[in-house]
């Protein structure tokens, strides 16, 4: 497969401040993605290109260009991942992917894992936030507005494991045998656990800095530093090392807030904390205002954030992108749900909100807001998948390609 990009568009370049220089007529790698991307992927780019048509009049529009990736690839061309998608997503800068299924068993690990180290996306961004009518599970979802910095590159997503019974398994239990005086049971999987300080302070820098841009009021450092004290626990502490040196001067800790302030912040700085995970998860629960931004390691992230996702209204209306200095990638948060491939029913919700994402990565804030309040608006008229029908009493649901059309209409 050829990969062409659109004519009459122009490559986003990277100003000498980092920022993103974005041409009115932007090419932008696409991923459709596997199972039920078939469906969800044509309804969310007519959502966005509606919108950006919309707000500008065609003064502006998003140039598509689809690279090959996943289950499609594979058949196509023998690989899941090709270099040249790779390469395109480092040259255009900013891409956005339906869900893509990695085979079970051996041989490629996860081409979400692969694309996130590959192109250093160190950050997994996801905004979870109650839009009204939403159907939940909480008695008062509209206090959960969080977003979540999940730290992608290390932890045990980093995939540095040994299998069972394999001598390089053998090699490193022996190791930890002799060497360092740690006994583990022979028949054991092992893996490795790494946590640099350098990945966490970039991490964290990236939560603050958008918590100041954004005017948000904490950044909050989960971990279980309790009990993992030189991984999780050196987590914390890089955490308050990166606000202490670099943002003294916009941050309080949240001791310093009582012992200096005497619990009132100080007008336009953000609180800096921390908490347990398993304690996180009971507070987001019952105490949801009480935080803003967070910054976690890779597998509590994980966690955290599909259990935040649940509290307004599950996975299929949960964004996220993967975003590192150079390149991002948005992307639907949830799975490729095969059964329901190409049978046009699908919740399109997780990828037109990551393309919300991407437009205001791009800068593109007034169609971001187009999209959301046209789908807000959908919503609250409950014409709706049926993954949203069968808990709104009264709904009319819709198929995917319907609902897609619907939120043009309400554009």
């Amino acid at each position: 497969m050829k990969i062409e990009p659109p004519s009459r568009c122009e490559p986003i370049k990277i100003n000498s401040d980092g920022s993103l220089s974005v041409p009115d007529h932007p090419i932008i790698p696409c991923i459709p993605g596997d199972g039920i991307g078939v469906d969800i992927w044509p309804a969310t780019r007519s959502v966005l290109d509606a919108a950006v048509k919309k707000v500008y009049g065609g003064g502006r529009f998003l140039g598509w260009m689809e690279v090959p990736a996943g289950g499609t690839s594979l058949r196509q061309m023998g690989d899941l991942l090709p270099e040249a998608t790779l390469e395109a997503i480092r040259q255009f800068r900013v891409a956005i992917k339906g869900p893509m299924t990695t085979p079970v068993g051996g041989g490629f690990r996860s081409i979400n894992v692969t694309l996130r180290q590959k192109l250093e996306l160190y950050a997994c961004v996801r905004p979870v936030r109650y839009l009204p009518g939403m159907p939940s599970p909480m008695r008062q979802p509209e206090k959960v507005d969080m977003i979540v910095f999940r730290e992608n590159m290390e932890d045990v997503y980093a995939g540095i494991e040994w299998q069972r019974g394999t001598p390089e398994a053998h090699r490193f239990i022996d190791f930890l045998d002799k060497e360092m005086g740690v006994k583990v049971p022979d028949d054991s999987g092992v893996g490795v656990k790494p946590i640099s300080e350098t990945a966490t302070r970039r991490l964290v820098r990236m939560a603050i800095r958008y918590a100041i841009r954004t005017r948000r009021n904490s950044v909050t450092l989960v971990h279980i530093g309790n009990i993992m004290k030189f991984t999780e626990g050196a987590f914390r502490d890089w955490g308050y090392l990166e606000a202490r040196e670099n943002f003294h001067d916009q941050t309080v800790t949240e001791e310093e807030l009582f012992t200096k302030f005497n619990g009132q912040c100080p007008a336009d700085s953000i609180i800096i904390k921390d908490r347990i995970a398993d304690s996180m998860f009971q507070q987001v629960l019952l105490r949801p205002e009480e935080y803003s931004v967070l910054a976690l390691p890779n597998l509590n992230g994980d966690y955290l954030s599909d259990a935040l996702a649940a509290q307004v209204g599950g996975l299929g209306m949960a964004p996220g992108g993967n975003i590192g200095d150079d390149n991002a990638v948005f992307e639907a948060t949830h799975g490729t749900a095969p059964k329901y491939a190409g049978k046009d029913v699908s919740n399109p919700g997780s990828l037109i909100l990551s393309g919300v994402m991407m437009l205001e990565h791009l800068g593109w804030q007034e169609a971001a807001d187009a999209v959301v309040h046209a789908l807000i608006t959908t919503i609250g008229q409950k014409r709706v998948t049926y993954d949203l029908a069968r808990q709104l009493p009264g709904s009319t649901e819709l198929k995917c390609s319907d609902f897609a059309r619907a939120i043009t209409e309400n554009l």
